[in-house]
């Protein structure tokens, strides 16, 4: 059973419908799947892990947001009139279930993934899992309310505007949007299709990430979709740097919620993780070409076609936000792609491992919602409009919760392909271990003047390497004091019981940076193919025998360190 999680995956499936029954939410979904088809996939799935597969979501539960397509189900973006049979999976959604999960059904979302309050559906306006009288938040609400009442472990959403992390935020659970075309949009009911994500719901940041990694990958299917990249950071810096907004970039935030992110400001500084206000002023101003500058154009090219046959199901607002789109000039769409390359170019400062947002500016209720439906959808994405127009990666985490004790989030957000280091600060945040979304990693031995503390290992945080343990090579080696500058040591292999175990550090590096790290390698340094203790064989430093030969043995000290400390 992964991630910690207890019980068969036929328990589990017992456990969910119980719970479905007993919170009584019927507006979380659109189409629930029977439970004998779930128990006889369960069955199927605890014979498999009982047989030694190794499945890492084996018998999790995953709820699909409904613009998301699963074979067997129909797809409905919320409306009766546009629904069709989907006749094949998604491929995020293919990649977790290959993984063990299993498909409970598909959520209730504002109509065509339109909106970021949750309410914008014929089939019920989604309530808040803690708080029935406040909304869930949109599009992806009912996705996110199903992990926050406990019935699914995991929940599949879309975020174009914000809908990844708005619901998250007001449900005090964990939203991943990683950059954009990472988790390929394969079989999803486009709203904007170039600035589309398919985002994961969790309770906690570890299976959040477990899941986006096990998504992460290019799809043929999906043109827009990309692989992280070579020279792809691993890890933020072991002395993180984070800019939060200046005070008058807080101001459309509400009294409680700016308290909140004073505190959670306050919790990192407490950390000793250096804190900088910069002006977010150019994001704030590009969020708004989202809904009120042309880029809209792109939700009529989606589903205009649709919405103007004026179909019963449609909702009204849902319905003007798309049909208003059809008649916008092409040049002022260009235009406002010209004014998002110009602010992309500035949109975090260098210097910055992420910048700390509050994910949106309040909690209203379903009948302010009703009231004014418009102007506080526009307010609630103040911060994250603009994530996908300039490329940008976010993961979304509780914050401090208000005074009154409702939930509080906050994101990290960064560049495109940063999304490790907005997982590392992330978990900072939420006082939990920081897990690997990235996979790419090559391991490199070091043994000198690259291990934490020492002179060089300044080159490995540029890189944006991973700290990935101790290590202890095999008894072939032996170690030498090198006339450098710095002093670095030699390590040689000698054979087999001609040296002693040697002790240094692993790290992970980039396909990329490891090539740059060997082109910049001085000599009498060299990286080969080193044995260690456990059996495995990795890249790492050693150095020219005739180097080794004219220098001074230390290999009876074991280490460079120890070295360093006794001599």
């Amino acid at each position: 059973m992964s991630a910690g999680l207890p019980g068969t995956a036929t328990a589990r499936v017992a456990a969910a419908y119980a719970r479905i029954a007993q919170v009584d939410r019927p507006e979380v979904w659109i189409t629930l799947r029977p439970q004998h088809e779930l128990d006889s996939e369960a069955a199927e799935l605890d014979r498999r892990v009982a047989d030694g597969e190794d499945l890492p979501l084996a018998g999790l539960l995953l709820a699909v947001k409904d613009n998301v397509d699963v074979a067997g189900l129909p797809t409905t973006a919320a409306c009766p009139e546009f629904a069709y049979p989907a006749t094949e999976t998604a491929a995020a959604v293919e990649r977790l279930v290959a993984a063990g999960a299993l498909v409970l059904g598909k959520t209730n979302l504002d109509q065509f993934a339109t909106g970021l309050v949750g309410t914008r559906s014929p089939y019920g306006a989604v309530r808040n899992a803690l708080h029935p009288e406040l909304i869930s938040g949109g599009s992806s609400s009912g996705s996110a309310a199903a992990v926050a009442l406990g019935i699914a472990d995991l929940a599949i959403g879309t975020d174009t505007a914000g809908s990844g992390r708005v619901p998250a935020a007001l449900h005090g659970i964990v939203g991943i949007k990683a950059s954009l075309g990472v988790i390929p949009a394969h079989g999803v009911v486009p709203a904007c299709a170039d600035y589309d994500a398919v985002t994961v719901f969790a309770a906690d940041l570890d299976l959040a990430v477990t899941a986006a990694r096990i998504m992460a990958g290019p799809d043929a299917r999906d043109p827009r979709s990309r692989a992280w990249p070579a020279d792809v950071r691993l890890a933020a810096s072991a002395t993180p740097k984070v800019a939060i907004p200046r005070p008058e970039d807080l101001a459309p935030l509400s009294a409680p919620y700016r308290a909140a992110f004073t505190e959670t400001v306050a919790a990192l500084r407490d950390q000793g993780i250096a804190v900088h206000e910069i002006d977010i002023s150019p994001l704030l101003d590009a969020a708004r070409l989202l809904y009120d500058g042309a880029i809209v154009a792109e939700r009529y090219a989606a589903v205009g076609e649709f919405v103007d046959k004026a179909e019963a199901g449609l909702d009204p607002t849902v319905a003007g936000i798309i049909s208003a789109a059809k008649n916008l000039d092409a040049h002022a769409f260009v235009a406002d792609l010209d004014t998002l390359a110009k602010t992309r170019v500035t949109t975090l400062q260098a210097g910055y491992d992420g910048l700390l947002l509050p994910t949106t500016t309040e909690h209203p209720s379903i009948a302010e919602v009703a009231a004014d439906p418009l102007t506080i959808n526009r307010r609630l994405g103040t911060y994250t409009n603009f994530c996908n127009l300039l490329d940008l990666a976010a993961v979304a985490v509780p914050g401090v919760p208000t005074a009154d004790g409702l939930p509080f989030g906050v994101m990290v957000v960064v560049p495109a392909f940063a999304d490790q280091l907005a997982v590392d600060l992330a978990a900072r945040l939420t006082g939990t271990r920081s897990p690997l979304l990235v996979e790419t990693g090559v391991p490199l031995a070091v043994f000198g003047a690259h291990l934490r503390g020492q002179p060089l290992h300044w080159q490995l945080g540029q890189l944006g390497a991973r700290f990935a343990g101790e290590i202890t090579t095999s008894d072939a080696y032996r170690l030498t004091a090198l006339d450098t500058t710095p002093p670095k040591p030699g390590l040689v292999r000698h054979g087999d019981g001609l040296g002693a175990p040697i002790r240094g550090e692993l790290f992970l590096v980039s396909p990329g940076g490891l090539g740059r790290f060997l082109a910049e390698l001085p000599p009498p340094m060299a990286l080969t193919s080193i044995e260690l203790s456990d059996g495995r064989s990795v890249v790492g430093f050693a150095c020219s025998y005739d180097a080794a030969v004219a220098a001074t043995d230390i290999t009876g000290y074991g280490g460079w360190t120890a070295y360093l400390r006794d001599r």
